[in-house]
């Protein structure tokens, strides 16, 4: 019985290592928030559960949608993305407020443990 005891925990320890080992950051919270409708923002933020490196991660804008027009998505320029003082947040900032529209942006990241990861999403303004 002691043995079979000691060789589920050992299984148990052995599997959280694992899991924790292969853990990939994660977008917590971003502003604006998917699918949200917001007013002229003039930056997103995108905060993540671990330490990123600057240098291999970004933010692009695309505007998908324009109230009254029939477009092509169009690549927003001018958009600087720089982290945080916390390490974990990236912030890009327009040198000005978003027209109304439908926005996606899509995001790529490394974490300081070099596991990249990429996403989108998309939010409009009114």
């Amino acid at each position: 019985m002691f043995r079979k005891t000691v060789f589920a925990v050992a299984l148990a320890a052995s599997a959280i290592v694992a899991t924790a080992a292969q853990a990939h950051p994660r977008l917590a919270t971003a502003m604006p928030a998917a699918d949200a409708v917001v007013t002229a923002p003039t930056k997103v933020q995108l905060a993540f559960s671990e330490a990123l490196v600057a240098q291999f991660s970004g933010i692009d804008l695309t505007m998908t949608e324009m109230p009254g027009m029939k477009m092509g998505p169009m690549k927003m320029n001018g958009v600087k993305a720089a982290l945080a003082p916390d390490g974990k947040t990236l912030v890009a900032t327009f040198a000005k407020p978003l027209s109304a529209g439908t926005y996606k942006v899509d995001y790529h990241i490394v974490s300081t443990d070099t596991h990249r990861v990429q996403g989108s999403y998309t939010f409009k303004v009114k």
